[in-house]
């Protein structure tokens, strides 16, 4: 990701500020150039080798995704009328209370089971 030599032209405080925006900690005395040049270059690695290792951000397991698609089953699909009204809310338009509240629940219902569609198709 950084290179010895692309880092080695940068000033101390330039070289804190590359740390701070990616929230990686300085190897080591924080008055050295070269505790900061070591973090940086080294951090891209420490982290896939994290991965590998299951710590910190893992992949859930096959129950879990099957889990998932249990649930986009159970929300089921719009019907036509559904749909439209789904449709006509993206647009814009909003009935008068108290079915405001259902149309609401309805596009947030249809959300979920969208963001819930992606996520298994992102875990897969």
């Amino acid at each position: 990701m950084f290179t010895r030599s692309e880092l080695e032209i940068k000033t101390i405080p330039e070289l804190r500020d590359l740390c701070r925006r990616y929230g990686i900690k300085p190897t080591g005395s924080a008055a050295y150039k070269v505790s900061y040049m070591t973090s940086l270059m080294a951090f891209p690695q420490l982290a896939l080798q994290q991965v590998r290792e299951g710590r910190g951000l893992k992949s859930p397991g096959f129950s879990v995704i099957q889990f998932f698609e249990g649930v986009i089953d159970e929300i089921n699909s719009p019907t036509d009328e559904q749909a439209a009204l789904i449709k006509i809310t993206l647009e814009g338009r909003r009935m008068a209370y108290p079915d405001r509240f259902d149309q609401e629940n309805l596009l947030n219902l249809h959300k979920a089971k969208m963001h819930l569609e992606i996520t298994v198709g992102l875990l897969s």
